[in-house]
C-alpha cells in the first residue's frame, strides 16, 4: 500500500503544472493539455535548484501556485467519501475537502522533491472528442532503472477548462484507494473521526516540513 501511494504521488506531481493562459487551457484537447502541463512541471522541477536541494518550503509554494488550482478537490473528495458524502453536513464536507486538499499538497510536494531524470511518454488519445466527463488520458513514466510506470488520468471539463479528478497507477485508481481508507476511519469514528484523522496526519506532515525548513 505504501509503494502504491508513492506511485500515486509521483503520478499526480508529473501530471499537473501551471497553465500559461486560462482561456487557452479551456480550449485545449484534454490529452494536449495533460502533455503540456506534465512537461512543464517536470522541466520546472528539474531546473529549480531549490527543489533539487530539498527546500520543502519552495516545493510547497510551487504546488500551491501551479498545481492546486487545476484539481477538482470537491469531486475528488466526494468520490473518495462515497456514500458517506451524502451523510455529511455542509460544514463537514467543507472540512473534509480542506483536509484532503492539505494531505494531497504534502503528497504532491514529496513527489516533486523526488523528480530527477524521469521522462514521460503519452499514448494516442482514443476518447470521444465531444465528451466532457470521464475522459481518460494514458501515459507512462520512463525511468533510467526499472520498468516504466503506467499512468492514466481522468478529467472533466468545467466552464473554466479541464480539471483532473483521478489518477490510475498500474491499474489502481487513487480515489478508489482513498475510498477504502476513508471508509475505515468513518466506521471507527464517523465523519468527524475521518476529519480528525486527516487533521492529525496533516499536522505531522506540516511539523516535518517545518523541521526540514529550519535545518536547511
Amino acid at each position: 500500500m505504501k509503494i502504491l501511494k508513492t506511485l500515486f504521488a509521483a503520478a499526480m506531481s508529473l501530471t499537473l503544472a501551471s497553465f500559461v493562459n486560462f482561456a487557452v487551457a479551456a480550449d485545449e484537447a484534454p490529452d494536449a493539455l495533460v502533455k503540456r502541463i506534465s512537461t512543464d512541471v517536470l522541466e520546472s522541477a528539474k531546473a529549480d535548484k531549490e527543489i533539487q536541494s530539498g527546500n520543502q518550503k519552495h516545493v510547497l509554494d510551487l504546488v500551491e501556485a501551479k498545481i492546486l488550482p487545476y484539481v477538482d478537490f470537491q469531486r475528488m473528495t466526494s468520490l473518495a467519501a462515497g456514500r458517506f458524502w451524502r451523510d455529511a453536513t455542509p460544514e463537514q464536507q467543507k472540512q473534509l475537502i480542506e483536509q484532503f486538499r492539505s494531505l494531497l499538497v504534502f503528497t504532491y510536494s514529496g513527489a516533486i522533491s523526488s523528480i530527477k531524470d524521469q521522462k514521460l511518454q503519452f499514448q494516442p488519445f482514443r476518447g470521444d472528442p465531444e465528451a466532457t466527463d470521464g475522459v481518460e488520458v494514458r501515459s507512462q513514466v520512463v525511468q533510467t532503472r526499472g520498468e516504466a510506470i503506467q499512468l492514466n488520468y481522468r478529467l472533466e471539463k468545467l466552464p473554466g477548462g479541464w480539471k483532473i479528478y483521478d489518477v490510475n497507477v498500474l491499474g489502481a485508481w487513487l480515489v478508489e484507494t482513498y475510498k477504502g481508507n476513508f471508509a475505515t476511519e468513518i466506521s471507527k469514528g464517523g465523519i468527524d473521526g475521518l476529519i480528525k484523522a486527516l487533521t492529525d496526519k496533516n499536522k505531522k506532515l506540516s511539523d516535518n516540513v517545518s523541521k526540514t525548513t529550519k535545518s536547511s
